[in-house]
């Protein structure tokens, strides 16, 4: 990067007041583009290095605020035109410009956007609401379309490799391959095949190997996650060989596992803030397990109870010690683990529960982990993720 270029950045960053403390020899002469960019930003965030927190502003036009969205994503990269983004929902009130079918065209789709849209589907008039969908339809289609084929290699890998293990169920053992696989060993002095090598069943066409349920903390702070999660449960589900079920809580809870197959539905289904009552959520789920050691249980949650929580640390202790394979995210999403409870963490971290916040890009090897039946804990290590340790 030339000097020039460091120096024009800065003035963005900085503002128009910088250019009174560089003076005339230090003041940097802005492109027609980078003028633009500097009006966008002015409209945004005000006297950047001023005490006025807003100078220009966009007011409550919503024409302007069009314009602005539009000029945003006319000058500046996807990844900042997202961070503009969020940050105008919070200073400029875009959440209640958001109800305008003409605004919703002209914004960026993303996850974030979808998340507030979530927030406001109470509210959005009845003339914007198609805009809304075909918003968060555009989101949801392109997360599917990253997910989906790695999902799926994923999940069918840990399926084949879990039905050829060596040590299968006795009621999954194949006794004629086995004993044509340990023909070696025979004893004749015995009359006997010794069986160092156990062959298990193939699976059956279409059988259900697994179970998995999604139990979805939908409080306001779990926004993105709930985004991924719905379009992971559609892709889950469209696997004939593990059944998925999609469960959605606050202080209630909802099971939205019949809306699984379209994610804008089940986006819609979402109301988030309120309360949190994580062991309501966990004892429905535990009242349709019927295969515990085949159940793969992911409690999406900031663990911030708003039960009892001595109750919720028992439940998930039964589910555990009944053969459930449980595993806590603290987060789904690119930005990391949000404020969570770290003592709950480390309770269900020393009851065997592995927590830790996840990407949308590894989750599909946690999955493929729990079905094998493998170590979480040494996977999640394995993949640089830090989980939270027993207190």
């Amino acid at each position: 990067m030339s000097e020039r270029d460091a120096r024009t950045r800065w003035r963005l960053v900085l503002g128009a007041p910088s250019d009174e403390v560089l003076g005339a020899d230090g003041r940097v002469e802005l492109s027609a583009d980078d003028v633009k960019r500097d009006e966008a930003l002015e409209a945004l965030y005000g006297e950047r290095s001023g005490s006025r927190s807003r100078a220009g502003g966009l007011g409550g036009s919503s024409p302007r605020v069009a314009r602005w969205l539009g000029d945003i994503r006319t000058y500046f990269p996807s990844s900042v035109v997202q961070v503009l983004q969020v940050d105008a929902m919070e200073r400029l009130g875009l959440r209640e410009l958001l109800a305008e079918p003409e605004l919703m065209e002209a914004v960026q789709p993303d996850v974030h956007l979808v998340t507030t849209l979530m927030g406001l589907r109470g509210v959005i008039p009845e003339h914007s609401k198609q805009t809304a969908r075909r918003v968060v339809r555009t989101v949801v289609n392109e997360i599917e379309e990253r997910i989906r084929a790695r999902t799926v290699q994923a999940v069918t890998g840990a399926l084949d490799r879990a039905a050829r293990s060596r040590r299968p169920r006795p009621a999954d053992i194949d006794w004629g391959r086995t004993i044509a696989a340990n023909l070696k060993h025979y004893l004749p002095e015995h009359h006997t095949v010794v069986p160092e090598r156990l062959v298990g069943h193939a699976r059956r066409a279409h059988q259900l190997e697994r179970e998995i349920v999604l139990c979805v903390d939908q409080s306001g702070s779990m926004g993105p996650s709930v985004v991924y999660a719905s379009v992971y449960g559609a892709v889950l589900a469209s696997l004939r060989s593990v059944a998925t079920r999609l469960v959605v809580f606050d202080t209630e809870v909802v099971d939205l596992t019949d809306d699984m197959d379209d994610p804008v539905d089940v986006l819609f289904g979402v109301q988030l803030g309120g309360g949190t009552d994580i062991n309501r959520a966990l004892a429905y789920c535990e009242s349709r397990i019927e295969r515990p050691a085949d159940t793969v249980l992911v409690l999406l949650s900031d663990l911030f109870e708003g039960g009892i929580a001595e109750e919720m640390l028992a439940r998930c202790a039964r589910l555990v010690a009944s053969g459930v394979t449980v595993v806590a995210l603290l987060a789904l999403s690119d930005d990391g683990a949000p404020a969570y409870d770290e003592d709950h963490a480390s309770a269900l971290a020393g009851l065997g529960v592995p927590t830790f916040a996840c990407t949308p890009e590894a989750f599909p090897d946690l999955i493929a982990a729990a079905i094998e039946r493998r170590d979480i804990t040494a996977w999640a290590a394995g993949e640089g993720i830090v989980t939270a340790q027993p207190g």
